[in-house]
């Protein structure tokens, strides 16, 4: 991906240059603005469900940052000819009800043509500038703490093959349309020390962003890395991968040491989610008070995966260990 060319100002807190999930303008002496922008392509065939899953794909980048979402703007395109106003009104009901659901206003949008329908949000959040959490700031010692399990990628791949059961097309469907709402509490209680979300470039790529930003390293501990159900492994087997997932892998080859994990535990690991939950860099001091706020949030998952280590002078940025 080109690097995006950088406004050049003094407020500007947070930008595209460390890979972030949202840029951060400073408002004040306290205050700042967080705003990002998401939309992609229907991934579920339930028009209200891709509306929830793309909305919170998108809040979550807000909360991943240490904000709250005040403010969003509909993002929507689709093919006039194919898709009835039913099923776009049916899309917009299921953003406004996530929305909502976290207090954000949606105050309108805009609208185009295009060959295959696309949805999301733009959104603009508030946040306290001691609180703003970024890539940047992980430190050794850290430990890394996932509150998704992974897999999602794979499986909405099996929903659009007719592949997947009907029993992981309803856990999917709830677990990519749940908001991180727990990152702006974290943040907030200076508990979490760097965070990102984890979506398109899946948990590995994240994780360089992340090292790179910050000068660090990372060990993880593949069998330690929650995946959403047994019949995703399945699933790989049978060869139900995206293109983005063997991207994800292609590209994390140069800068991961494998060690001994096989290539569907690798497959996972790079797998490109939909609205993924949040890696967690944790001081050691925090970390029995982050799980138990995790487990007052009911997230998905409170798995530690791993651990930030001193910047590797060489080659790998990441290894695994057992």
């Amino acid at each position: 991906m080109p690097q995006l060319p950088i406004s050049l100002n003094r407020n500007v807190l947070v930008s595209s240059k460390t890979f972030d999930d949202a840029g951060v303008y400073r408002l004040d002496r306290h205050r700042a603005l967080v705003q990002t922008i998401d939309f992609f392509t229907p991934i579920v065939d339930d028009p209200f469900s891709y509306g929830q899953i793309a909305a919170a794909n998108s809040l979550s980048d807000i909360y991943a940052m240490g904000g709250r979402p005040l403010t969003a703007l509909n993002i929507i395109g689709f093919p006039v000819d194919l898709v009835r106003p039913r099923i776009i009104s049916s899309i917009l009901r299921g953003g406004l009800a996530k929305a909502t659901e976290v207090g954000c206003v949606i105050i309108g949008g805009h609208s185009i043509r295009n060959p295959e329908p696309i949805y999301g949000l733009a959104v603009t959040g508030l946040v306290d500038v001691r609180c703003v959490t970024t890539n940047a700031t992980a430190r050794p010692g850290d430990v890394l703490v996932l509150t998704k399990p992974l897999g999602t990628g794979v499986a909405t791949t099996a929903i659009k093959r007719g592949m997947a059961s009907r029993a992981l097309q309803k856990n999917v469907i709830a677990l990519m349309a749940q908001i991180n709402t727990v990152g702006a509490e974290l943040a907030e209680l200076g508990l979490v020390r760097a965070a990102t979300d984890i979506t398109g470039y899946g948990l590995i790529g994240h994780l360089i962003s992340l090292c790179r930003a910050s000068g660090v390293s990372a060990d993880i501990d593949p069998a330690a890395v929650p995946i959403i159900d047994y019949e995703i492994h399945e699933l790989v087997n049978l060869g139900c991968v995206p293109q983005g997932t063997r991207d994800n892998l292609n590209g994390a080859t140069v800068l991961v040491d494998w060690a001994r994990t096989d290539e569907t535990r690798k497959i996972l690991l790079t797998d490109a989610q939909t609205s993924g939950g949040l890696l967690l860099c944790v001081a050691e001091a925090n970390l029995e008070t982050v799980l138990m706020i995790l487990r007052k949030a009911r997230t998905p998952s409170a798995a530690l995966i791993g651990r930030i280590v001193p910047r590797r002078r060489r080659r790998p940025l990441i290894c695994m260990t057992e």
